[in-house]
């Protein structure tokens, strides 16, 4: 499907089209099925004027998952107001919005798809990964990590990524309550490790102060009694 009547674009602005046309596109489908003459004709143009701004897929690809990546960065931003349960909630209601949106492009972003090994696509993975972890570090009201939170909080944001895409393989998981559990699982990270650090304690009893009767901290502590073995 092309875009209509063609008309003249600027350098940047013919560069940013190609961009949204082939993110859309490796947002559906996997790289490898994706060819070049697909993306000049969803944008209106014609192959060789493709190579005029992108040298060759590769390129193209990459500034993709740049914006993907971009993308994907800004859903960890979040208001540093109420519950901390609450935020990472909506966080990852976002997550799972981009996740459900892009599926193959996330995987693609994730695992690095054809473009695996290079170092500027390892870059992107690794700079989501990193805005994630400053984000809940400074929703937890911390400038200098422990090295048992910084084991915590980067556990928890490579969980979140692969039960994203595990979950893209069949959704088998109602989304929602993986959304949850993913928030407890923030929870009982911390409160594990709390288990063997005062200062890690220190950080849950914060959390759990703040925490309202009915909020997502809360939930998780109703729930864990109906695990306990039952007396005879």
């Amino acid at each position: 499907m092309t875009t209509g009547a063609r008309r003249r674009m600027g350098v940047e602005e013919r560069r940013e089209q190609l961009i949204s046309v082939a993110l859309d596109h490796f947002s559906h489908r996997s790289p490898e099925d994706v060819s070049i003459d697909e993306i000049a004709e969803a944008a209106g143009i014609s192959r060789p004027l493709v190579y005029h701004y992108f040298p060759g897929k590769q390129q193209l690809y990459e500034a993709a998952l740049r914006r993907a990546a971009e993308e994907l960065t800004a859903r960890f931003v979040e208001p540093r107001e109420g519950p901390l349960g609450a935020r990472l909630l909506r966080v990852m209601e976002r997550f799972f919005d981009f996740v459900d949106e892009h599926g193959p492009g996330f995987s693609a972003l994730m695992r690095g798809g054809p473009a695996i090994g290079s170092g500027r696509t390892g870059a992107l993975i690794e700079g989501v990964r990193q805005a994630a972890y400053e984000q809940i570090l400074a929703h937890l009201e911390v400038t200098a990590p422990s090295p048992r939170l910084t084991l915590v909080v980067r556990s928890w944001v490579s969980l979140a990524e692969t039960t994203a895409l595990l979950w893209l393989d069949g959704r088998k998981v109602p989304r929602g309550e993986l959304e949850r559990q993913l928030v407890h699982d923030f929870a009982a990270l911390a409160s594990v490790s709390a288990a063997y650090d005062d200062g890690m304690a220190d950080v849950v009893r914060t959390l759990l102060e703040k925490e309202p009767p009915d909020g997502m901290f809360a939930d998780l502590l109703a729930r864990l009694p109906a695990l306990a073995p039952q007396q005879v």
